[in-house]
């Protein structure tokens, strides 16, 4: 019996890499996943994926900045399953590289609301049903951002940054309810944008992709960079009961890159 036996778990920002695995690993265990993104072929092709091993998917194209559409995510959940006992806030954009003192105001506002604002959006709309049934786990996708001030990178820790502070805040709001709220904080994940990126170092720097991968990896303490199958066991693990006295908890999930006490 797997660890999230019976249990509905609505997934965000399904796509290549983490929405896709902590769906896949989600469904492995057990659980029924609704699957959230807001384009039709990617939450298509992640829904039949699980159904090829087994598993149960409803997709529902969403845009979860929208309100309305968040409420018809909620409303076809509960009509198809009855319940929702997992959400896991995984949607994100990468906003433009730049200073905070260069950034257009429009794309830090924008940075805001996918990375933090939508994540309250879906918390509060999952809100009513698990105060009903007396229990539920919320998932926050953070990053090793917020531990870390990088230039360049401001508005995205800003955002995220404000995710893990809310996590912390709701956890003692919604913890009398039975509702836990926590989140994962990966670092680099290892994957096609990791690898663009390592290819572009070597370019600039005259080097080569595994001298640049090397650079990376002996940063971190495991001396490799985690792929978003091996962080998502993270997810399962808060969704499920293994982590019943955990809330309001920002756990790093990056190899030791980044350690915090």
């Amino acid at each position: 019996m797997g660890l999230l036996e019976g249990r509905v778990a609505i997934i965000s920002g399904i796509g290549p890499g983490m929405g896709r695995d902590a769906a896949l690993a989600c469904s492995k265990e057990g659980a029924s996943v609704v699957l959230a993104a807001r384009t039709p072929l990617k939450v298509e092709s992640v829904a039949d994926e699980v159904r090829s091993l087994g598993g149960v998917a409803l997709a529902i194209p969403t845009d979860v900045t929208n309100l309305d559409q968040i409420d018809a995510l909620i409303e076809a959940t509960l009509a198809e399953f009855g319940s929702i006992d997992v959400l896991v806030n995984n949607a994100f954009s990468q906003p433009p590289f730049a200073t905070l003192e260069d950034m257009e105001l429009d794309s830090w506002y924008a940075s805001l609301e996918i990375n933090c604002t939508s994540a309250l959006k879906m918390s509060r709309a999952v809100l009513p049903a698990m105060r009903s049934q007396g229990q539920g786990s919320i998932v926050n996708i953070s990053t090793m951002s917020i531990r870390t001030n990088k230039p360049l990178f401001g508005a995205y820790a800003a955002a995220k940054s404000a995710m893990t502070s809310m996590t912390r805040t709701m956890a003692h709001e919604v913890g009398p309810a039975g509702i836990r709220v926590n989140a994962v904080c990966p670092g680099f994940i290892f994957g096609d944008s990791v690898k663009f990126y390592l290819h572009s170092l070597a370019e600039q720097n005259d080097t080569s992709y595994q001298i640049e991968y090397d650079k990376v990896a002996n940063e971190i303490a495991l001396r490799f960079i985690p792929d978003s199958e091996q962080i998502c066991g993270s997810v399962v693990f808060f969704a499920s009961d293994l982590s019943v006295a955990c809330t309001g908890t920002s756990l790093d999930v990056n190899g030791g890159h980044v350690t915090t006490f």
